[in-house]
């Protein structure tokens, strides 16, 4: 099971426990502002954020919590609020983002040593636009490493994805050539192109032909996080010889060090655009700094949850939701889709007010039920299955009714409570999709977050 980041999970835990302590305590003196600040400090170290910036960060807490009181606002509300403001100062500001139009033909060309995870982060690319309706395809151009485009064909053929290869060409250019007019009819096209141990003059020149042969609209570097702060020199380095666009950093998942691959390349002004946080196909998400920053305050992260879901949703279910309209057809995909989005504590810290900071303490979900959660959704789906048409697209008409409960249970091989707890859990995820579909306002959140941390009870059974 992936962990929410292990970079979040530390620095997110310190913060809040530094925090909690503050919201506790009678009098906030020096002393105990200097204590805070040192967990703080230590916390950013060991995520390899820069010294100088964990320095200014520092400075700026104490000032404030040396300040008095601004009228109507909590000094902790006031500390995060920097905490919050600075973290996303230092890791970009601005989400970057390809910027396709519908109706225009797009090349993506990626960049990487040997090592970065650039091909898989192809296949991942392909996935997420080819889910949001875009006719992608993906070109192997790794000419030179031992069973790269076999890895391709493979992904490609695990997640329906559309792959152009060429196993006995050497010149990459020349494949190029090949599959032009079938790339033409895509509406993006991403390329996989070779690497090396290091960047080194032969690289750099395949490369520039690349470049000059393709014009691709973007390209971009993928370096994975548990570098550290050697990303920034990797991402100069690439900067320089081939002019980037962006870049990906891959293994969010599994590195202590993200927070110095991340600002490491936002001081080289080479944004951020994705970042990769598992193997799975849809394991990736579009870096919004912002947002990146909410889910460490645990103050959850509602826009990339959405996204998780059209990840793995289907385009009937997704249209139907946009609308409005949600029966237990509808959640039927979403339980598959949840099976599909990773570890269900990964989840819930993207929902806010469970993640510690706006609802309280973040609720503590025994390692049993996560375990079960997967069997959960099974169950629920073989129950919907027993429904008949008219029962799913109409669900309240079974509440009241114990007869049809019954004979759902059974049609099921289960209980008629597990009936009524997917009753009560679909119901609570109408109410959300409805509020959702009109478009979240910031109080609209907040309102979901005291309304869900009050009915989601964690206990094990």
């Amino acid at each position: 099971m992936n962990s929410c980041y292990s970079m979040l999970d530390k620095l997110g835990n310190a913060i809040k426990k530094g925090i909690d302590r503050l919201s506790k305590a009678i009098f906030v003196d020096k002393k105990m502002i200097d204590e805070v600040v040192k967990e703080l400090q230590r916390a950013l170290i060991e995520s390899d954020v820069n010294i100088k910036l964990v320095k200014e960060i520092s400075d700026k807490i104490r000032k404030a919590a040396e300040n008095e009181k601004i009228k109507g606002i909590e000094k902790r509300e006031q500390i995060i609020k920097i905490l919050h403001d600075e973290l996303v100062e230092i890791l970009g500001k601005e989400k970057a983002e390809f910027k396709f139009k519908k109706g225009k033909k797009y090349k993506i060309m990626l960049l990487g040593l040997y090592g970065s995870g650039k091909t898989t982060t192809t296949s991942k690319l392909s996935n997420y636009y080819n889910k949001r309706g875009f006719k992608t395809a993906i070109l192997g151009l790794d000419v030179h490493r031992p069973a790269a485009r076999e890895q391709l064909e493979q992904l490609g053929k695990q997640n329906k994805l559309k792959v152009f290869i060429d196993k006995k060409e050497k010149d990459p250019i020349k494949t190029y050539k090949k599959f032009k007019k079938d790339l033409d009819k895509h509406d993006v096209v991403f390329i996989d192109t070779a690497g090396r141990h290091n960047l080194d003059k032969e690289l750099v020149a395949e490369i520039k032909k690349l470049k000059k042969e393709i014009k691709p609209d973007y390209v971009m570097l993928v370096t994975p996080a548990d570098i550290g702060q050697a990303a920034k020199n990797q991402a100069s380095e690439f900067q320089k010889a081939c002019n980037i666009d962006g870049v990906i950093v891959t293994r969010m998942d599994s590195t202590a060090r993200g927070g110095g691959a991340l600002t490491a390349c936002n001081e080289t002004k080479a944004n951020v655009f994705f970042i990769t946080t598992g193997e799975k196909v849809n394991d990736i998400e579009e870096f919004n700094p912002s947002n990146f920053v909410s889910r460490i305050l645990g103050m959850g992260d509602l826009e990339t949850l959405i996204e998780k879901v059209r990840s793995v949703a289907d385009e009937k279910s997704i249209k139907s939701i946009k609308e409005g309209k949600f029966t237990m057809n509808e959640m039927k995909d979403q339980l598959g889709a949840m099976g599909k989005m990773g570890s269900f504590s990964k989840i819930l810290d993207m929902i806010p007010g469970l993640g510690g900071l706006m609802g309280g303490k973040k609720p503590k979900i025994p390692k049993e039920m996560i375990e079960q959660q997967g069997a959960k959704t099974k169950k629920w789906a073989h129950i919907i299955d027993s429904m008949t048409p008219t029962e799913r697209e109409s669900p309240e008409i079974i509440e009241k009714q114990n007869t049809r409960i019954q004979r759902i249970a059974k049609g099921a091989g289960t209980t008629a409570t597990e009936v009524r707890a997917l009753l009560k859990q679909f119901k609570i995820m109408k109410d959300f999709i409805k509020t959702q579909s009109k478009g979240l306002t910031e109080k609209d959140m907040m309102k979901l977050a005291k309304k869900y941390g009050k009915k989601m009870k964690f206990k094990g059974r």
